[in-house]
């Protein structure tokens, strides 16, 4: 590792609730490119926060060798009003105007320091990014949220720190600007540090960090290196477990065979003190003399399996448990001719030509990857397609029952538990029937039975794909709007397994390719100049 540029020395962080998010953390970040990765909820952000310096640590050190420039997951969210706003150089702007105006106040020329050319170096990194019709006065709204994310990063840049810290740079983005991000990004020869589920993003990194409960761990080398060594790691944890559960159970069996030979010498000894008609004063302390001796031997038997049953726990819990999620395979009718959904010169609500005209006929085995640039109808056809809005004109068909997930989960009641929701929907299966599946989600006692609204993301996306894929009749057709944003690397993983699992047909919006990717679509359905086009993926 070269030079850090930032270190954490024993950095303790605790909620205003007084519990521990982070503990003793060590770990040095330098100019490589680095990913940091975790379950949602480990805190991520609040650890970005703390390396920028916008969070103190209740304990410990965050030294400093370098400049450092830290954009949020809010970064480029349409927060700012203009393009030096969002590059965060407008209060130097608004000087040099007043100072080109003719004020000679002190706090302006402090303002501008040494940055009077802030305005042409701004206009020029924009045109070296693909973005040459902005100015300073371009308002945030006419952009799209990747050239917004673009102009936060230019801004950023202008300063020319040692590390940019960048959260989730690339939610919300389409395919197109993901790739002018990560064009962007690889033309940055300065420290970086990145936090994102984004697995093609990560693949660029040099390195990968994961924060977990145990701390920050680094792995030298992209996503695919730390993928690999993550499977190896649970494979080798996965040995771990089964040796120690082995371990214990011969252990009890020996205790058992000693316990046994024990309690027959005890026997023995007894009939032949009987036998021999010793004194009752002999017998009483031959008698203390085989308790004592057997109270010794449990004594040891019992510290034993103490340590025996701790390395078994300790064990159980290096192994993930979002690898044995599972969803139950919903008998659905697949045959692949029948039709689950047609639109016959169906136009669309609120999309501008030629994009608002659309014929697409659905079978049962399809799955169907939706691609396309932002703003360009998907959200609305998959609307269309689930019933919940009509067509302008033409014809829409539904023989099958669908099931419809938009990107804020609506078909899931926040304030309800999962279990009543689930209930709602198949009374037929039982409530213990119903608990297993959901368990097998990875759903646990607690989650199910807590107000939806209280879940993860992880967990909400599950519930409603419980509810969802689970009902009875289970619908013949699932259509998921961008059903991967604000999910961690293991709940991605999780969600592919039970897209995977289901059987029936499957049409899903994402800019996610490695999502797409990994759950077998069998054509794409994607965004053209001249319209719409379904092709075999």
């Amino acid at each position: 590792m070269t030079h850090p540029i930032l270190a954490l020395d024993g950095v303790f962080l605790n909620l205003p609730d007084g519990r521990a998010l982070f503990s003793n953390l060590h770990h040095g970040f330098d100019q490589r490119r680095t990913g940091l990765v975790g379950r949602n909820g480990v805190g991520k952000s609040m650890l970005a926060r703390l390396l920028a310096g916008e969070l103190a640590p209740s304990a410990g050190r965050v030294l400093r060798g370098g400049r450092v420039a830290y954009l949020s997951q809010q970064a480029g969210s349409g927060q700012a009003a203009s393009v030096a706003e969002l590059a965060g150089i407008a209060a130097i702007t608004d000087a040099l105007a007043r100072i080109e105006a003719g004020s000679a106040d002190p706090r302006d020329f402090d303002a501008v320091g040494e940055h009077w050319d802030i305005g042409a170096r701004l206009r020029q990194a924009c045109q070296a990014h693909g973005l040459p019709q902005l100015t300073l006065d371009t308002p945030v709204a006419a952009l799209s949220g990747g050239e917004a994310m673009r102009v936060a990063l230019v801004g950023a840049t202008l300063f020319d720190p040692d590390l940019l810290i960048l959260d989730e740079p690339s939610n919300h983005l389409d395919v197109e600007g993901r790739a002018a991000l990560l064009r962007q990004l690889q033309a940055w020869h300065k420290g970086l540090l990145v936090i994102s589920h984004d697995r093609e993003l990560l693949d660029a990194m040099d390195c990968i960090v994961e924060l977990s409960a145990d701390g920050l761990r680094g792995y030298g080398g992209n996503y695919a290196f730390y993928e690999q060594a993550r499977r190896q790691e649970q494979e080798a944890a996965q040995d771990a477990l089964g040796h120690a559960r082995q371990e214990l159970r011969r252990d009890e069996a020996a205790r058992r065979t000693q316990r046994e030979r024990q309690a027959r010498r005890q026997a023995r000894g007894s009939r032949d003190a009987r036998d021999a008609n010793q004194a009752a004063i002999l017998l009483g302390r031959g008698k203390d003399r085989s308790e004592g001796s057997a109270g010794r031997l449990r004594q040891q038997h019992e510290a034993t399996r103490s340590g025996q049953v701790e390395r078994v726990r300790e064990a159980a819990q290096r192994v993930a448990a979002d690898a044995a999620v599972r969803i139950h395979a919903a008998a659905v009718d697949t045959a692949s001719q029948r039709r689950v959904a047609r639109l016959e010169a169906a136009v669309l609500p609120w999309v501008a030509p030629p994009l608002d005209r659309i014929d697409l006929t659905l079978t049962g085995r399809q799955r169907v990857g939706l691609v396309g640039p932002n703003g360009s109808g998907k959200s609305t056809l998959l609307k269309v397609l689930a019933g919940r809005l009509d067509p302008l004109a033409g014809a829409r068909s539904l023989p099958a029952h669908v099931a419809y997930l938009d990107q804020g989960l609506g078909s899931l009641d926040p304030r309800r538990a999962t279990l009543d929701q689930l209930l709602d929907v198949n009374r037929g299966a039982g409530q213990d029937l119903l608990r297993t599946w959901l368990v097998q989600l990875g759903l646990d006692a607690g989650a199910v039975t807590r107000p939806a609204g209280l879940l993860s993301g992880g967990e909400r996306l599950k519930a409603a794909l419980a509810c969802a894929l689970y009902a009875d009749p289970p619908p013949a057709l699932l259509l998921l709007d961008e059903p991967s944003n604000h999910l961690d690397l293991r709940s991605l993983a999780a969600l592919e397994a039970m897209l995977d699992g289901y059987q029936g047909a499957l049409v899903v919006a994402s800019h996610d390719r490695v999502f797409l990717e990994n759950i077998g679509l069998t054509h794409r359905l994607a965004v053209l100049d001249g319209g719409w086009r379904l092709e075999e993926s």
